[in-house]
C-alpha cells in the first residue's frame, strides 16, 4: 500500500497558480524564438551596414549626424524586424492555417472565395514594404495606392484558390495574366510603368507571405490527390500580379505625369541627444499609422473567432501576444527606415553617381543585392516550406544560392538603367518571355516555387535601402525618378524566375542520371522525384 502524499501547503498551491508550467513553457519558447529572430534580422541588416560603412570611410564621406542616424535606424530595424517576424509566427501564420482549415471544412465555394478576398485585402494593408513604397511614390496619396494594391491582391488570391480547387495548371494562368499585364502596359503613362511593376514585388513581404502560404496549405488539404500540397505553391506568384494590374488601372485615372518627387532628407542634428529625440518624436506617428493598418486584421480575427474558429483560450492568448509583437516591431521598423536608413541610401546613391567613377554603382548594387536577399525573412519562410513539402529533395542552400545570384544580377541591371535611362520594358519583357518559355521544360513544382520566389525576394531591405539608393543616384544624374529609378523591386522580382527554373532543369537532369542507381527512397521523396522526372 502506497503511502499517502502530504497535502500541499497554501504557499505551494498559490505558487502553482501564479506560475503554471504551460505559461513558463510559453515564455521560454517566446524568449528563444525572439533571440533567433533577432539573429536573423541582424544577418539581414548587418551586411548592408558593413557595406555602407566601407563606402563612407573609403569612397563617399558622409556627415557624422547622418551616419549616426543610419546606425541608430539600423538598430531599430534589427529590433523591429525581430519582434515583427516573431509576431507573424505567433499570430499571422496560425490565423492563416486555422482559417484555411475552417473554410475548407464547410465545403462552400462562395465562403472560401469571400474569405480569400478579405484575407488578401486586410493582410496587404498591413504589409510594411507596401507602406514604405507608398511614401516614396509621387502623384498618388499613400492610402489610395495601398487600398488599390490590396484590392488587386484580394482578387488574385481568389483566382489562386480557384486554381487549387479546380486543379488549373499554373503555367496556363501565368501566361494569361502576364499577357494581360504587358498589353495594358501599352496604355499606362510611361512615368508610372515602373511603379506599377514595383507594387507587385512589395506586396509579398514578411506579413503577407506567411499568412497566404499557411492559408494555401489549409485550402489544398480539401483535395486528396498527391499533387495537392505542391499546388499550394503559386499563391504568392499570382498575388503579385494583381497589384501590377491594379496600379496600372489607377495610373490611368490619376495620370501622374507631372508629379514631383521629394527625396529623403538627411537628419542634421547637433549631438546624440538631439538624434535620439528625433527618433522618439517620430515614434508616435508610426505607432498610430501601424495601429490603423493592423486594425482590419484584428477585426477579421475577432469576428472569425466568434462565428467560426472557437479556438481555446490558451491559443487566443498566444495570437494576441503575436499581434502585440507585430505592432511593436512594425512601428520600430518603419521609424528606423524613414528616419535613419532610407535617407542614407538616398545620400549614398547621390554621392556615388556624382563621383567620377559612377560606373561603380553597378558592382556595388550587385554586391548589395547578393547579401540582402540571403536574409530576407519571407525568403526563409518560403525555403523552409519548400524543404518540407519536397521531403528534402529541394535544399534551402540550393534555393538561396539561386536567389542570391538572380537578385545580384537584377540589382546590377537596375543600376544600369539608372545610368543609361533604359526603358524598363526592354528588360522585363525579355525576362518574362524567357521565364514563361522555360515553364514548358521545367517540372511544375519548380515553376511555382520560382514565381513565388520572385515575390518574396523583394522584401524590406529592397524597399528601404536599394530603392532609395537608386532614387538618389537618379536625382544626381538628372534623370527621371519615376521612369529610371523605380523598377528596382520589379527587377528583383523577375530574375529569380529564371535562376530558380534553371535550378529545376539542373535537378531534372541530375535526377534522371542518378535515379537508376539510387537506393530505395521514402515514399514522400519518390513522389517528388517522379514529378521532377515527368
Amino acid at each position: 500500500m502506497k503511502p499517502k502524499k502530504a497535502p500541499k501547503t497554501k504557499k505551494e498551491k498559490r505558487s502553482r497558480k501564479i506560475k503554471p508550467p504551460r505559461l513558463d513553457r510559453f515564455h521560454h519558447h517566446v524568449r528563444d524564438s525572439l533571440t533567433e529572430k533577432w539573429r536573423e534580422s541582424l544577418a539581414s541588416v548587418l551586411p548592408v551596414v558593413l557595406i555602407v560603412l566601407a563606402l563612407c570611410f573609403v569612397f563617399v564621406p558622409a556627415p557624422v549626424s547622418a551616419l549616426l542616424g543610419f546606425l541608430l535606424g539600423g538598430v531599430m530595424l534589427i529590433v523591429g524586424m525581430g519582434l515583427f517576424t516573431l509576431g507573424t509566427d505567433l499570430a499571422m501564420t496560425p490565423i492563416g492555417e486555422e482559417v484555411g482549415v475552417s473554410i475548407t471544412r464547410s465545403k462552400k465555394l462562395w465562403l472560401i472565395l469571400l474569405i480569400a478576398f478579405l484575407v488578401g485585402l486586410v493582410v496587404t494593408i498591413s504589409e510594411p514594404d507596401l507602406q514604405v513604397l507608398a511614401q516614396q511614390v509621387p502623384g498618388i496619396p499613400n492610402m489610395t495606392l495601398i487600398l488599390m494594391v490590396a484590392l488587386g491582391v484580394g482578387v488574385f488570391l481568389v483566382l489562386s484558390f480557384l486554381r487549387i480547387l479546380f486543379r488549373i495548371r499554373m503555367s496556363v494562368l501565368l501566361l494569361i495574366c502576364y499577357a494581360a499585364v504587358f498589353i495594358l502596359a501599352i496604355f499606362v503613362p510611361k512615368n508610372f510603368l515602373a511603379v506599377a511593376f514595383d507594387s507587385g514585388g512589395v506586396t509579398t513581404g514578411p506579413m503577407t507571405v506567411p499568412f497566404i502560404m499557411a492559408l494555401g496549405l489549409g485550402v489544398s488539404s480539401i483535395r486528396s490527390d498527391k499533387n495537392a500540397e505542391n499546388d499550394s505553391f503559386g499563391l504568392v506568384a499570382l498575388s503579385s500580379v494583381g497589384p501590377i494590374l491594379a496600379v496600372m488601372i489607377l495610373s490611368l485615372i490619376y495620370r501622374p505625369e507631372d508629379a514631383a518627387y521629394t527625396g529623403a532628407v538627411l537628419p542634421d542634428v547637433a549631438d546624440t541627444r538631439s538624434m535620439t529625440m528625433l527618433f522618439l518624436e517620430s515614434l508616435p506617428h508610426y505607432f498610430a499609422e501601424v495601429g490603423i493598418a493592423l486594425a482590419p486584421i484584428i477585426v477579421f480575427f475577432v469576428l472569425f473567432q466568434i462565428f467560426a474558429l472557437h479556438l481555446p483560450r490558451r491559443q487566443v492568448v498566444r495570437i494576441i501576444a503575436g499581434i502585440v509583437y507585430t505592432y511593436l516591431g512594425l512601428s520600430l521598423f518603419l521609424t528606423g527606415v524613414n528616419v535613419g536608413f532610407m535617407p542614407m541610401g538616398s545620400y549614398l546613391g547621390q554621392a556615388l553617381a556624382s563621383h567620377s567613377m559612377r560606373w561603380v554603382l553597378v558592382p556595388i548594387g550587385m554586391l548589395m543585392g547578393y547579401f540582402v536577399v540571403s536574409a530576407e525573412p519571407a525568403v526563409h519562410v518560403l525555403s523552409k516550406q519548400v524543404y518540407e513539402v519536397s521531403a528534402g529533395v529541394i535544399s534551402p542552400k540550393a534555393l538561396m544560392t539561386s536567389l542570391s545570384a538572380g537578385v545580384s544580377v537584377s540589382v546590377g541591371l537596375a543600376m544600369l538603367r539608372v545610368l543609361t535611362g533604359l526603358n524598363i520594358l526592354w528588360l522585363l519583357v525579355p525576362g518574362y518571355v524567357i521565364s514563361l518559355v522555360m515553364m514548358l521544360f521545367v517540372p511544375p513544382i519548380y515553376t511555382s516555387i520560382a514565381f513565388d520566389s520572385g515575390g518574396v525576394a523583394s522584401g524590406p531591405m529592397t524597399a528601404t535601402f536599394l530603392l532609395p539608393f537608386a532614387m538618389g543616384a537618379c536625382v544626381a544624374l538628372g534623370g527621371n525618378v519615376t521612369t529610371d529609378a523605380f523598377g528596382v523591386v520589379a527587377m528583383v522580382a523577375m530574375t529569380p524566375l529564371i535562376t530558380i527554373q534553371i535550378l529545376g532543369l539542373i535537378s531534372k537532369i541530375r535526377v534522371k542520371r542518378s535515379v537508376a542507381q539510387a537506393p530505395v527512397l521514402p515514399e514522400a521523396q519518390e513522389e517528388i522525384i517522379e514529378e521532377i522526372i515527368e
